[in-house]
């Protein structure tokens, strides 16, 4: 380790005074004019990574679904997965060192981590459409080469391409082949073997707007297009070639804002479809014949996916371990249907992605997704081997069965969430299936819910357990937020501190929406008494007087306090069938009161 060539690089990429940053799920993020001396020196990093573990590192610049005039920087590690923990931790350590105890912090990383330096070190690049991209882009190369890591540049990707790529480069080409073209092929020709066994026909299958985000998925996703266009058409929308990445469109504006991206005109039961700026994400969403929008987030499609996988799974007569892995904010109808009707197990983990990922990784197949549309499938290596198997040794149905499963594995991106990949196994699934956008939503009705923000001097006075689902402290808390669940039907509410800010985040849901509306509201007060709340106390975020008369101006006396559910739903899917029926009697209700919901 060359010290005083560390040392004269770090000087032209000199850390800003008083900048402290903190490496989370995301990696780092913030304003791109502070992050010149950050990507530096996770080029550093990514070498004794790399050296540590003897295989390529992946670092992908880009900042997701934040404004343009954000970046950020993340590492991918040796199977495509997350940075490690323990490195987390490093990286936090090696952003914030001063100048001055560069060269200490950097030794110190080395020793702990055991690292052999004489260890050839390979690291792969990739980054996003942002002006800043390229130059910080640069400045990790800078760090990279200073260390004496080779590297590969690719340029433009997606997140989850510079996942696919890594994961290649590390299985020696067992996944596939860690090129563009090999990730376009391996994805296009598994989609179009599937979608060929499809009986429905019709355009009306067959055609699907993406509103790109102005992200790199435009530029992507339209150098793919040939290679799939046999099964599917796609029209892109918001493509990079005027307005501003991730403004008033992508995933993340639409799951938030629950109406559909500007600059994109949506015919009534048209299916659309949303990426975030980096394709890691992806929502659905119709308008109906009555002009209602409809959001079809990442808990409806971990529950196509999974159906449609265990349905496989019975035709061929394999009796494979299959679990599907959701944090708290899913919702509780998508978690009873699972359960119920397809009877298929879920799991609870902490939020963010790694979590999902990792507790994914423990069955034969598991299906993980955040309701805001990050997920994927991963199928253990064995599972993989076996359905192969059966696609050349079964007969008929059972052998067809096991060919499509055979094409929808080499269909997911299994290192990482995947917006392209995702659309293509959504577009299969339902042109086999022949279901429309519609059939896929009415197999279940969402509860409705309501997400809140508290401030509070600490947010580490709440710590909580079960899958972030429970609160261990402040006490009292707990006890507070079960009181108040049970004032209302089919309800439940959590609190998690930020982890990024001095806030606590507030989830409740519950039979309607102002029951979900009082419920957010009165845990929000509960937080503010008991974890130190500081401002003005939460107010309500609707007028409850006002709600009332409107509802009941518009759809007849008596409305807003109509249609209740079943608390319990004890006999599957026909107690399930209940509840969907009624909350679907609520859904003209909760459209309405939408529009006179104060922000």
């Amino acid at each position: 380790m060359d010290l005083g060539a560390i040392t004269k690089y770090s000087a032209l990429h000199a850390k800003p005074n008083g900048l402290i940053l903190q490496y989370g799920t995301a990696g780092f993020r913030t304003k791109a004019e502070h992050l010149d001396h950050v990507m530096f020196r996770m080029g550093l990093l990514a070498v004794l990574r790399s050296k540590q573990t003897k295989s390529t590192i992946g670092v992908m610049v880009t900042a997701s679904h934040n404004p343009e005039e954000d970046n950020g920087v993340k590492l991918v590690d040796p199977l495509g997965e997350m940075l490690a923990p323990s490195w987390e931790e490093h990286a936090t350590c090696l952003a914030n060192a001063e100048e001055q105890d560069m060269q200490r912090v950097l030794i110190d990383i080395s020793e702990k981590e055991a690292v052999n330096l004489q260890q050839d070190a390979f690291v792969v690049i990739g980054r996003d459409t942002r002006p800043s991209s390229e130059k910080l882009s640069q400045s990790v190369i800078d760090g990279v080469t200073v260390l004496g890591g080779q590297f590969h540049d690719y340029g433009l990707l997606t997140t989850p391409q510079l996942h696919y790529m890594v994961y290649c480069r590390n299985t020696g080409g067992r996944y596939g082949k860690a090129t563009i073209e090999g990730y376009y092929q391996k994805l296009s020709k598994a989609f179009v073997e599937l979608t060929k066994q499809a009986s429905c026909s019709g355009d009306e299958y067959r055609s699907l707007k993406v509103d790109c985000a102005n992200g790199i998925g435009a530029l992507k996703l339209r150098e793919m297009e040939h290679y799939f266009s046999q099964g599917l058409s796609v029209q892109l929308f918001n493509d990079g070639s005027k307005g501003k990445l991730n403004h008033l469109c992508g995933a993340d504006f639409v799951k938030s804002h629950q109406k559909p991206p500007q600059g994109m005109e949506i015919k009534s039961n048209e299916r659309c479809c949303s990426f975030d700026g980096d394709a890691d994400r992806i929502v659905y969403y119709y308008h109906d014949t009555d002009g209602h929008f409809h959001l079809i987030d990442g808990d409806k499609i971990a529950t196509l996916i999974s159906s449609f996988l265990k349905e496989l799974l019975v035709e061929i007569g394999e009796s494979l371990n299959i679990g599907v892995v959701q944090t708290a904010y899913a919702n509780g109808s998508s978690t009873r249907y699972l359960e119920e009707v397809m009877k298929v197990p879920v799991y609870c983990t902490k939020t963010g992605v790694k979590h999902l990922h990792h507790k994914a990784q423990e069955f034969d197949i598991g299906v993980y997704f955040e309701a805001n549309g990050h997920g994927t499938a991963l199928f253990s290596t064995a599972v993989e081997m076996k359905i192969k198997q059966s696609a050349q040794q079964l007969e008929d149905k059972k052998r067809k069965a096991a060919k499509m499963l055979e094409n929808i594995i080499d269909l997911f991106n299994q290192a990482a969430g995947d917006a392209i990949s995702d659309m293509l196994v959504i577009e299969a699934i339902l042109a086999l299936k022949g279901l429309t956008v519609q059939q896929w939503d009415a197999l279940y009705t969402d509860l409705p819910n309501r997400q809140l923000k508290v401030q509070v001097a600490d947010r580490r006075v709440i710590s909580t357990t079960n899958a972030e689902r429970q609160a261990v402290t402040p006490p009292g808390l707990q006890e507070a937020i079960n009181d108040l669940v049970k004032k209302y039907k089919l309800s439940r509410a959590f609190v998690r501190p930020s982890g990024t800010e001095d806030v606590v985040r507030v989830y409740a849901e519950a039979d309607s929406q102002e029951s979900a509306d009082h419920l957010a509201h009165e845990v929000s007060l509960a937080v503010f008494q008991l974890a130190g709340g500081i401002g003005e106390r939460p107010q309500p975020g609707y007028k409850a007087a006002e709600t009332t008369h409107n509802i009941n101006n518009a759809f007849g006396p008596g409305t807003a306090d109509e249609h209740t559910v079943p608390k319990q739903c004890c006999d599957g899917s026909r107690s399930f069938a209940k509840e969907t029926r009624a909350l679907k009697m609520r859904s003209a209700v909760a459209s309405h009161r939408k529009l006179i919901m104060i922000n």
